[in-house]
């Protein structure tokens, strides 16, 4: 009996004693993960061709802000405009931030690639280092000066404003923005950096490739500018910080999983292999076909799987689209709108309605507008998904669930009756909106997959892969779909709300 009483307590102890353990092995990866970054480190700080760009960018560029911003001052109060400065001011120490920053970007390109071409690489890849610990110890010692550079330039420059003529005195949660804001773009320009210079061959192609960081950052920045001279919107700066963050962690993500230090070593030089691009993603749209081509045996073997393969993409699109209709119907709620204007049962409605019905029935190119409506949004959804991780094909087809909720709650707070507006949607939205939930999944999975790749495939295996399930979702299935919610729409929904409306 106590043997048996030792085996069942045996489990519950292993139990309680596992997080203890998680615990252990990241700080165990973390603390074997530094001594990479003191290495780096020390190394960069010894390197004048490094530290005077940045020392430079630290001291006189705050420097110069300040006096730009002297000028500027003395500008606007000379005509009347004093009351911009408090709106105006908060600029200055963004770019400041980011100016070391993207100059000092050349660290974080340079980790991996810049190693290997001075073949200093093969020592250290050759410790009992993990890859993990030594992805993440070059990561953190590409992040410590650009990170330190843009804090002093910002210290120094908003000292001069605080301490000088203009005696700013900023509220400390703009200054949390700012540094917070700074803080972020900083992470995801290395952390993209890094990703780049495991992947490349040659600090020539590194640099080329960082265009594709610095060019989305830059607009990234203006927007925020756009934001900041606006003070009643600043409370949307805290929804970019957290989608930047979660970019920082994705790439981080992607890093250490692709990460491979053998690959590394031994390939010597990229080239794009075109046939081997098109022979892979015909497989995968093809499918493992082995007999004649048939439609129901690629169906059954290449576009079901693909569906099955985008179960957890389902899952969060389908959260997203409810999340944007609940989101519209309390916004609907907070921004009431009057509708005393409109009536269920107003002749004119009907007639636009009818008139609607009978340029469907005459004019089948409307069916063509509503198909080509729907797909040029899912295209552009798919297409801006691939540089975005999936966000931005998340955005987009939540969107208009979004405005259905607003609408409806306009409806309903109105006092009218909600069925002409179910019924104007229901005919043709059973069809379009499965269409949209796999069109969106497909998009997800397409920018997420190269985040975590299967252990069997590298990341541009992976993601052709997911480009071949993308183009059979898309032909096989929303294609069809689409076009027999656009019949519906034109042909059928018209009719249904106009008897709806007319009893």
């Amino acid at each position: 009996m106590s043997s048996l009483a030792e085996r069942l307590e045996r489990p519950s102890l292993s139990t309680a004693t596992q997080p203890r353990q998680t615990r252990g092995v990241i700080v165990r990866t973390l603390r074997n993960a530094l001594i990479v970054t003191r290495r780096e480190v020390r190394d960069s700080l010894r390197d004048w061709r490094i530290m005077v760009p940045i020392f430079i960018l630290t001291l006189v560029f705050p420097l110069l802000a300040n006096t730009l911003t002297r000028v500027f001052t003395g500008f606007f109060e000379d005509n009347g405009a004093q009351e911009l400065l408090p709106a105006l001011l908060p600029l200055m120490p963004m770019v400041v931030g980011f100016f070391p920053v993207s100059i000092s970007l050349v660290i974080a390109l340079e980790t991996f690639v810049g190693e290997k071409e001075r073949r200093s690489l093969e020592p250290l890849l050759s410790t009992p280092l993990t890859n993990t610990e030594l992805y993440l110890g070059k990561t953190f010692a590409a992040m410590l000066p650009p990170l330190l550079a843009s804090y002093t330039g910002m210290v120094i420059y908003m000292g001069g404003l605080i301490l000088g003529e203009q005696q700013w005195r900023p509220p400390l949660i703009l200054v949390a923005q700012i540094v917070l804001l700074t803080t972020v773009q900083a992470l995801v320009m290395v952390t993209g950096a890094v990703v780049v210079s495991s992947q490349t061959t040659s600090t020539r192609a590194a640099n080329l490739l960082a265009s594709f960081i610095i060019i989305p950052m830059s607009m990234l920045v203006m927007l925020e500018a756009t934001i900041m001279v606006q003070p009643h919107r600043r409370y949307l700066l805290w929804f970019i910080m957290v989608g930047v963050l979660v970019t920082v962690i994705l790439l981080v993500r992607m890093g250490v999983r692709i990460f491979n230090r053998e690959e590394l070593l031994g390939r010597t030089l990229d080239q794009l292999n075109l046939r081997w691009v098109g022979r892979t993603l015909w497989q995968g749209i093809r499918g493992p076909l082995t007999e004649r081509f048939s439609l129901w045996r690629w169906y059954r073997g290449g576009v079901f799987p693909a569906v099955r393969s985008l179960r957890d993409s389902l899952i969060v699109v389908l959260i997203c689209l409810g999340a944007a209709f609940v989101g519209g119907w309390i916004a609907a709620y907070q921004w009431p709108i009057s509708l005393d204007q409109f009536d269920s049962n107003d002749e004119t409605l009907l007639d636009n309605l009818r008139t609607w019905f009978d340029l469907g029935q005459d004019n089948p190119h409307l069916v063509i507008m509503a198909l080509l409506q729907n797909t040029r949004v899912l295209l552009a959804a798919t297409i801006l998904g691939v540089f975005t991780f999936g966000v931005l094909a998340l955005v987009l087809v939540a969107v208009p669930f979004g405005i259905l909720g607003f609408v409806l709650g306009q409806v309903m707070l109105s006092g009218l009756s909600p069925l002409p507006f179910l019924l104007a949607v229901i005919p043709h939205g059973v069809l379009e909106v499965p269409a949209i939930v796999l069109a969106g999944a497909a998009a997800l999975r397409l920018g997420s997959i190269v985040t975590r790749p299967p252990a069997d495939m590298t990341a541009s295996e992976a993601w052709l892969m997911a480009a071949a399930d993308v183009i059979k979702i898309g032909v096989g299935l929303v294609l069809p779909l689409l076009v027999l919610a656009a019949i519906l729409e034109v042909s059928l929904t018209p009719r249904v709300v106009e008897f709806v409306l007319s009893l």
